[in-house]
């Protein structure tokens, strides 16, 4: 984990980089793609996945090496045919899996938070989910492993086929001729993530467009129809934590709502969205009908409100390179309780953004866990006195600072506010 952690330090710039690049292009070409408190809720729930696998709180069902040690029938080697092999098979797991996570209900959780924005541009790339605590790659990498692709070579192609799915979350280029044919495009990827009917569930490829013409899963972008972004059933939130946890969190109270025991048990593998009638009835959802006349969330920051987030959005970021640059110094538990942070932190920031009521106390509780993992150090934080030791007293001025601006801005922009996004002047 730790040298996934250190090549983190070098990826997350660059990728901050880039978003700020399309930004600015976006905004010299008058194209608005961007919404402040969007993009932070994208970035903040890029940090929260970043931070759980770095501290390792994935499970794999079965494990690659394992299955490599057991079936394997090959010693295949490292040369460099292998590593193309293994970013091929790589790539055909992932469009399984990504399909499955679109078409059977308990697996959307893993997966609705990518979708989630009602934008499509480069920080969604970024929103991926906390919930994703399983892991299947190791099933659907069956084939590498029966010819033998080493672990290591896993190991290697994984983050790049990872990091090489970010550039074609945009709306600034276009068609881009015969590569359509062969990779997933912008225009590929403005399909999947839109909610038209005519798009819906398409598109699931993530390097190569060639398994969606393989097996019926893909459709081009038309001129007639321009992508609306979203999910179907809104999620009405700013919080990446609370949102890794709506769908499985629906599907278990509707399991316990329903009469019969055959649907009890049904809901969990449907298609997603699947709820059974009797539920349907009692209980109706919000499901978005006419997308062209789609209510995006808004919460109404004002100005120095979401400047102030933002702020909170950069030391948010800096804690996590911290955490990154000095987790093997740090060490356990050391790590585990930082990643607490971090995720209570992200908690905190997205209540406020959302003006629900107990963002103050989200906020509390941050202070409450910096006093006490200040005290429990004897005035350090996590031993970065040692490396530079104002910054113990920039950390408590910060925790104090952020809640008390929580409290003001609580009560001084909730008094024409109901949630959903709705004024009440």
């Amino acid at each position: 984990m730790q040298s996934y952690a250190q090549a983190l330090t070098y990826a997350i710039p660059a990728f901050l980089a880039l978003i700020g690049l399309e930004a600015l292009v976006s905004w010299k070409m008058g194209i608005k793609i961007n919404r402040g408190p969007d993009m932070i809720s994208s970035l903040t729930s890029g940090i929260s996945n970043i931070v759980k696998d770095v501290l390792g709180l994935s499970i794999a069902i079965v494990s690659y090496a394992w299955l490599v040690d057991h079936i394997a029938l090959f010693d295949i080697g490292t040369q460099w045919y292998v590593f193309v092999i293994a970013f091929i098979a790589k790539d055909f797991a992932g469009y399984w899996i990504h399909r499955m996570e679109h078409t059977i209900n308990v697996f959307w959780n893993r997966h609705i938070i990518h979708h989630s924005s009602e934008e499509f541009n480069l920080s969604c790339a970024l929103r991926q989910s906390i919930s994703e605590v399983f892991s299947f790659v190791g099933l659907f990498l069956l084939p590498a492993a029966v010819i033998g692709v080493p672990v290591e070579v896993i190991a290697i192609i994984a983050p790049i086929q990872l990091f090489a799915q970010f550039w074609y979350h945009t709306r600034l280029i276009n068609k881009m001729g015969v590569m359509e044919y062969i990779i997933v495009t912008p225009s590929h990827h403005r399909v999947h993530h839109a909610i038209n009917p005519e798009y819906i569930d398409r598109n699931y490829g993530q390097i190569f467009i060639i398994w969606d013409k393989l097996f019926g899963t893909f459709q081009p972008e038309l001129k007639e129809v321009p992508p609306v972004y979203g999910v179907k059933r809104p999620v009405h939130t700013w919080n990446p934590l609370l949102i890794g946890i709506q769908h499985i969190w629906l599907i278990l109270k509707d399991a316990i709502r329903a009469q019969s025991w055959k649907d009890k048990i049904k809901i969990w593998f449907m298609p997603t969205g699947w709820r059974p009638d009797d539920v349907k009835q009692k209980h109706p959802l919000e499901v978005v009908e006419d997308v062209y006349h789609l209510n995006k969330y808004d919460t109404h920051l004002s100005a120095s409100m979401l400047s102030w987030s933002w702020i909170q959005l950069w030391v948010l970021l800096a804690f996590t390179m911290d955490l990154f640059l000095r987790f093997g110094a740090i060490g356990f538990p050391g790590v585990m309780v930082y990643g607490l942070y971090l995720f209570v932190s992200i908690f905190s920031i997205t209540s406020l953004m959302d003006k629900v009521s107990y963002a103050p106390l989200a906020e509390a509780g941050r202070f409450i866990l910096v006093l006490f993992i200040l005290i429990s150090s004897q005035w350090d934080w996590f031993g970065i006195s040692t490396v530079f030791n104002p910054a113990v007293n920039f950390v408590f001025s910060f925790a104090v600072l952020s809640l008390v601006v929580a409290f003001y801005f609580h009560l001084s922009e909730n008094r024409y506010y109901n949630r959903g996004g709705v004024l009440a002047r």
